[in-house]
């Protein structure tokens, strides 16, 4: 059923009204213009963990709450609503998942406890261009004795800079763009050979170029078996790209509702501009499109709580309209806005700058639509 159950709603409601207190655009803001070292408030991020947001989505058995991705969702979508900058995508949403899904039971019990109470903050190191594109992984990994060793770079790896280990995935065997021969790895920051350059994307987030110089890598940090990681890495990215959705969702909605504010306050000729036809049929437009995105990602969300076998095609599919959403919606507010939504000191363009960014994030709306198509047989 597309509804939330009681204790959804009261989640929904409990993250609506942290957030919109203690982590909103105006503290983005000030993160941005202090240059803050670690981009994100330590100490909400403390109370974040304290009220288990940390480890909705880590089962019981390793230290989280066994809510499940739904919970999740709901928590990452009030985390756009308000452009709340946390270490929740990056650590919670994809490392933990990556993790759960690839990891040996020693690996999870160890990690999972960590990251669940807000201690560790561990990140996935995918990328190694600008485009996603996961199966063409080069970075090479090569045993050696009882080692492996790991050369390359990667970048946009999300939160880089303070994340205390990396989940690295490299190609031991094969060439890329094939699916067999892709391993994960786990490397700590501040391992011989690591070194990470700081970067800060136009939605004032941080990222981090990693590079990867004759690092040894024993046994005990490899995760899962070597060469085998793409049927876990799949789905790790399918629930990244639907955790992701609903943040984009969360933004797309508060762009809208902020536009519609301002449609009913701006006078021109005499009039407010909401009462211009064409200003309502494109706001109606907009509406329409956001109640089908809400109902598309909450079907995903549910999907992988229920493991539905068709959630690959459903994480393509919410990603890509999501996109598309997202996409309307803050170009609408700049433009419904006039002059005032171009300049730094009004918000409206802080959501415009956060939406192109998780757009790109593991597949934008082209990656996505092509996939949706070809998983469909066309």
């Amino acid at each position: 059923m597309l509804v939330l159950n009681e204790d959804q709603v009261m989640l929904k409601d409990a993250a609506a009204g942290f957030l919109a207190d203690r982590a909103t655009v105006s503290h983005l803001r000030k993160l941005r213009d202090s240059d803050d070292e670690t981009g994100f408030d330590p100490a909400v991020w403390r109370d974040m963990a304290d009220m288990g947001w940390a480890g909705i989505a880590i089962p019981e058995a390793y230290g989280g709450l066994g809510y499940g991705y739904t919970g999740l969702g709901l928590v990452l979508e009030q985390a756009g609503r308000n452009l709340s900058a946390s270490p929740l995508e990056s650590s919670v949403l994809v490392a933990a998942t990556a993790l759960a899904e690839l990891g040996t039971e020693a690996q999870k019990e160890h990690w999972l406890p960590a990251i669940a109470s807000g201690e560790k903050i561990l990140t996935l190191a995918l990328q190694e261009n600008a485009h996603h594109a996961p199966l063409r992984t080069a970075l090479r990994a090569t045993r050696h004795g009882e080692h492996v060793i790991l050369e390359g770079s990667k970048c946009l790896v999300t939160d880089a800079h303070v994340a205390d280990a990396f989940i690295v995935i490299a190609r031991s065997e094969g060439r890329p763009g094939a699916e067999h021969g892709l391993s994960a790895f786990l490397v700590e920051a501040g391992a011989p050979g690591v070194h990470v350059e700081r970067r800060h994307l136009v939605d004032s987030r941080n990222v981090g170029v990693l590079t990867l110089h004759d690092v040894h890598v024993d046994s005990d940090n490899v995760i899962g078996d070597i060469g085998a990681a793409w049927p876990g890495l799949s789905r790790t990215l399918d629930i990244a790209s639907i955790g992701l959705s609903a943040m984009l969702l969360g933004l797309a909605t508060e762009a809208f509702e902020r536009t519609v504010a301002y449609l009913g306050e701006r006078k021109q000729f005499g009039r407010v501009i909401g009462s211009f036809q064409g200003l309502q049929h494109r706001a109606a437009h907009l509406f329409a499109e956001l109640e089908l995105s809400r109902s598309i990602v909450l079907q995903a969300l549910q999907a992988i709580d229920a493991e539905d076998p068709e959630l690959p095609l459903l994480a393509s599919a919410a990603k890509a309209k999501l996109c598309e959403v997202a996409t309307l919606s803050t170009n609408e507010g700049i433009q419904m806005h006039g002059g005032i939504g171009m300049t730094d000191e009004h918000e409206i363009g802080f959501f415009i700058k956060r939406a192109r960014v998780l757009q790109h994030q593991f597949g934008d709306y082209n990656y996505h639509l092509d996939r949706f198509a070809r998983l469909s047989g066309f």
